[in-house]
């Protein structure tokens, strides 16, 4: 198991792993699922290769020893805080620690670079969600946003809105 940055080449298998967790009956097997308030894809490959170019953008990857992803999560700089994102691993596998290492990844990886602070938004309704990040410290911020998405990550099956957590590094 190694958890290292993504490259371009890994966007397709990224794409299918980051899509089976987050929507679909697939991604029912696992408990981090937005298929009940979410129609649609959260990514494809086009909107994914184009974040992925931002320079502030970095996607962490988690490996196993056939080397395959199993687990990934989306970092970008945004002045003096990290933002995370897409916090994703394989329904098959979720409930064994992996998130965690991640989450933990991620959290380094924003010391290394100097940044006081990693922020996150999270559905409202995702209360058990909500619940694993404020275990490992991350706290409201008080700010609510409202949920819109672009049409090519997703069909909202109800208005949605979500909290801004943070986290001091």
């Amino acid at each position: 198991m190694a958890i290292t940055p993504a490259k371009s080449s890994d966007i397709p298998e990224l794409v299918d792993l980051i899509n089976s967790a987050y929507r679909g009956e697939g991604a029912k097997r696992g408990w981090t699922t937005e298929a009940d308030l979410i129609d649609g894809t959260r990514t494809d490959i086009g909107s994914f290769t184009e974040e992925l170019n931002d320079p502030a953008v970095t996607m962490l990857k988690n490996t196993d020893e056939d080397n395959k992803i199993t687990g990934c999560v989306f970092l970008q700089k945004r002045g003096e805080k990290l933002y995370l994102g897409m916090l994703t691993v394989s329904p098959t596998l979720q409930a064994k620690g992996l998130g965690k290492q991640l989450l933990q990844a991620a959290e380094d990886f924003g010391r290394e670079h100097g940044l006081k602070c990693m922020t996150m938004t999270v559905i409202t309704k995702r209360e058990e969600l909500i619940a694993f990040y404020e275990r490992r410290g991350y706290a409201k911020t008080g700010e609510v946003i409202s949920f819109t998405i672009p049409e090519h990550n997703g069909i909202a099956k109800e208005p949605l809105e979500m909290y801004k957590l943070e986290k001091p590094l």
